[in-house]
């Protein structure tokens, strides 16, 4: 067990340094093709990359970024959460982004239609009423290709990838009727109106005093709770061996007694809610707000960024935290690369080589595992055979051999 785990984090670790190697050879080639650019930026630039939100000289800023990165990994946690559990049944879930838009959608619906400005705990109770309408809702629309995959035989692929642009017209749509929801008093006229003046935001257990002027808020721990309770669910309970016994092998499932039908529905149903957590989580945050009038051109980026974050991770719900955490945390370099006289979307590229190279990582695992039994062999091999002479030989071995 730990050494397949100590593979699984070597395989993302190579991984990671694959990219980062990439990343700064584009960055010396710009550099020497740049007649701006010397190798004094090239340092500065690397230097910015590594630091993340720790590159400010400034503690007032270095604490906004911090929190801003700590907000902005939980979505990507609980997409990378969705993915990974999908692809442990044996499912790739592209439609994270459509169930991440129908759970921000169900629970906007209520925190934004119950005003709980003078009463706090009626709000929290009202936020907690609204994450779990946005599951609700993250959970059905997760469920229809789950449905068509077990009962039609039809990819799965396919069908998120229609789910996912049918939510998007679903939620402009649905939106652009509530006229009472528009954030009117900022002149804003394709927006929402924002959960902090209503009351019925993310409590924040008090880390806006740690981290002030950034949007963190207690969603980071209901983020880390969720992975620690997939977790479990996958490893030790009796669903979880279902799930994976069906996702590596569907026929062996079935002539073990396993309805490979329902954990097929079961799964991308629970993948469809963790997803929608993640939006719901996001937009119910109480200084975000929802651009309604363009999402059904515009599919957020993070029901796609769950993927790597998942595939980084080896699927292994721990793991997605960490490696969520990562990619959050090289994003984070991106504004600063301009001081070093870089354009901001280096970061991009090498978070998106990381992500490209991610997909190779069950690759490095097959390699490190050929490897390791390749090492086994040659030692059994090598034995030396002054030594086979000293291996006592009792009398049923002598009567063996005569």
């Amino acid at each position: 067990m730990k050494s397949n785990l100590s593979k699984q984090i070597l395989a993302s670790i190579l991984c990671i340094v694959c990219g980062f190697v990439v990343g700064l050879i584009v960055m010396l080639f710009i550099t020497i093709t740049n007649e701006n650019l010397d190798f004094s930026n090239f340092l500065l630039g690397i230097r910015y990359l590594f630091s993340g939100p720790f590159s400010s000289s400034s503690l007032v800023t270095i604490k906004r970024n911090l929190g801003n990165m700590i907000f902005y990994i939980v979505p990507l946690i609980m997409t990378g959460l969705s993915v990974a559990l999908a692809y442990k049944t044996g499912l790739f879930n592209i439609g994270a982004a459509g169930q991440f838009l129908m759970g921000s959608m169900g629970s906007l619906l209520v925190a934004l239609n119950i005003d709980c400005s003078d009463n706090r705990g009626l709000g929290i109770l009202v936020w907690l009423l609204a994450i779990i309408v946005g599951l609700i809702c993250g959970a059905l629309w997760g469920a229809i290709p789950g449905i068509f995959k077990a009962f039609f035989d039809i990819n799965e692929v396919v069908v998120c990838i229609m789910t996912n642009w049918i939510a998007a017209n679903i939620v402009t749509w649905v939106f652009s009727t509530q006229s009472h929801l528009i954030n009117i008093p900022e002149g804003k006229s394709a927006y929402l109106i924002k959960t902090g003046g209503l009351g019925t935001f993310t409590p924040t257990f008090g880390l806006d005093k740690l981290l002030p002027n950034s949007y963190i808020d207690g969603g980071i721990f209901i983020a880390i709770l969720i992975a620690a309770f997939i977790f479990v669910i996958m490893s030790k309970t009796k669903f979880g061996f279902e799930l994976k016994a069906c996702g590596a092998n569907k026929s062996a499932a079935r002539y073990a007694g396993m309805n490979e039908k329902k954990n097929i529905v079961f799964a991308m149903a629970i993948a469809g809610a963790l997803s929608a957590i993640g939006g719901s989580l996001y937009y119910l945050n109480s200084g975000i707000e929802l651009q309604y009038g363009s999402v059904y051109a515009n599919l957020p980026d993070y029901g796609f960024n769950g993927i790597p974050a998942a595939l980084l991770a080896n699927c292994d719900p721990i793991g997605v935290i960490f490696s969520a955490t990562f990619l959050r945390y090289i994003s984070a370099s991106g504004s600063r690369l301009q001081l070093a006289g870089f354009n901001s979307y280096i970061a991009a590229v090498i978070s998106s080589v990381i992500i490209y190279f991610s997909g190779f990582s069950r690759l490095f695992l097959e390699l490190l595992s050929k490897k390791k039994k390749k090492d086994e062999v040659l030692v059994i091999n090598d034995i030396d055979v002054g030594e086979k002479d000293k291996i006592p030989i009792n009398d049923e071995n002598k009567e063996g051999e005569k």
